[in-house]
This record gives C-alpha cells, structure tokens and sequence, in this order.
C-alpha cells in the first residue's frame, strides 16, 4: 500500500537539484549503513539528498512537514514537486533514481509488494529493539529535553 502526499514546494523558481530527499535515522547502526552503500552508489552526483532526522538541526519545515516522530516510526522521503513517500515505495524510488531500481521491481508485483509492506511493518515496529536503542517514546522525550535545553535553557542539572 502506497501513501503518496503531496506538499506544495516553497520555492517554483529553482528546482531542488536532488531527485528524492531520502529521510534517514543517523543513530540507527543498519539505515546508515544503507545510507553509506546508497552514497557511494550516488557517487557525489547529488541525485539523493540524504537527511539525518536525529540532527538536532532537523526541522520538519524544510523537509516537508514532516516532524521527527512520524520520521522515525517509518521511511519517508520526499520528491522534488513535495510528493511524500513512505514505507517500501522508498527503497523503490531511491534504488530507481541510483539506477538499481532491479532491486526492489519485484515489490512492485501485488502480491509480493503486499509481503514486502507487511515485512517492512514488522521491521519498522521492531528497529529500534533490535538495534539496541530505547523505545520510541524514550527517544521522543529525549529529544524534547535536548531541545528544550537547546532553545529554552532549561537543562536538567544547570
């Protein structure tokens, strides 16, 4: 199941350079390693624009709305005229745009795409457990403390 969005760009005068911004958990051991083996496959091209949610610098405004945990519960990525993808439709698209897209085609079958939705559900619900981190709340609450301090000052044992 496919959930496309799409957000209007801010800018019509100069498209982005990129052909889909990529998403990604930069404190995930396993999305960055794909991201290390899809940017060595984007070569410096700049046909993929890889986005780290977990900077603290990340802000959903200039990444289509999208907020740090809708990003971090599922894929996404976004394509030059603001269309939000998720879930397997990323690894489509960005193994497509690296010329790899043979990769992923057979997800594009409907009942193997339907096994392949339903995998990457699992993994997704899963991810964080089986990559040693704490669960996603933890994780939210974490951030907002961090940011909090960042931008209010309010840092516990100050």
């Amino acid at each position: 199941m496919t959930s496309n969005l799409k957000i209007p760009t801010t800018s019509k005068s100069q498209p982005p350079s990129w052909h889909i911004q990529l998403l990604y958990d930069g404190e995930c051991p396993l999305c960055v390693r794909e991201v290390n083996f899809l940017s060595k496959r984007d070569a410096g091209r700049g046909i993929v624009a890889f986005v780290d949610i977990a900077d603290p610098n990340y802000t959903p405004e200039a990444h289509g709305g999208i907020d740090f945990e809708t990003a971090m519960g599922r894929i996404h990525a976004l394509l030059p005229d603001g269309t939000i993808i998720k879930n397997i439709e990323v690894f489509r698209r960005v193994y497509e745009a690296l010329d790899m897209g043979w990769i992923y085609a057979v997800t594009k079958l409907p009942i193997i795409g339907s096994i392949a939705d339903k995998l990457y559900e699992i993994w997704a619900d899963k991810r964080l457990a089986l990559t040693g981190r704490p669960d996603l709340a933890t994780i939210i609450s974490d951030r907002q403390q961090q940011t909090n301090c960042n931008t209010l000052g309010r840092c516990q044992g100050s």
